[in-house]
């Protein structure tokens, strides 16, 4: 990948291959997954991937932001914006929302779940698009 892409390459969910990339992203359940206690957890894996690689969350809600504005983290992604079909357990969509709930965040935010190349955010950095690319 990095012979054809000059950007930062960002693995989900498997920490153990930091060595291969700038950082990583985990979800809630990923994060429970290595304590029950999710501040915990962040703080594992940011003793394992060191300060100077990218980490970031997912974060469904107001709650779950303001969480996150306690963790030592760079990015945060908040969704769903809207239903995807690539994902069939979401328990929310934000919709127009996601603006208000975004600007409560210290961290980056990137939108994710169900957005498009034509979404405009005032509060968010990024537009995380997967499944919109193919259309």
């Amino acid at each position: 990948m990095r012979k054809n892409y000059d950007g930062f390459l960002i693995v989900n969910d498997v920490y153990e291959l930091i060595d291969f990339c700038d950082g990583v992203h985990l979800g809630q359940e990923d994060l429970k997954s290595i304590d029950a206690d999710i501040f915990k957890a962040v703080k594992i894996v940011r003793k394992v991937i060191g300060s100077e690689k990218l980490l970031g969350i997912s974060t469904h809600n107001e709650k779950e932001v303001l969480q996150a504005n306690e963790m030592d983290l760079n990015y945060i992604g908040l969704g769903a914006y809207r239903d995807t079909t690539t994902k069939k357990d979401i328990s929310g969509v934000l919709g127009k929302s996601i603006d208000a709930i975004a600007l409560k965040s210290k961290h980056l935010v990137g939108a994710i779940g169900g957005v498009e190349l034509n979404d405009n955010f005032d509060n968010i950095t990024y537009n995380v698009i997967g499944s919109g690319l193919i259309k």
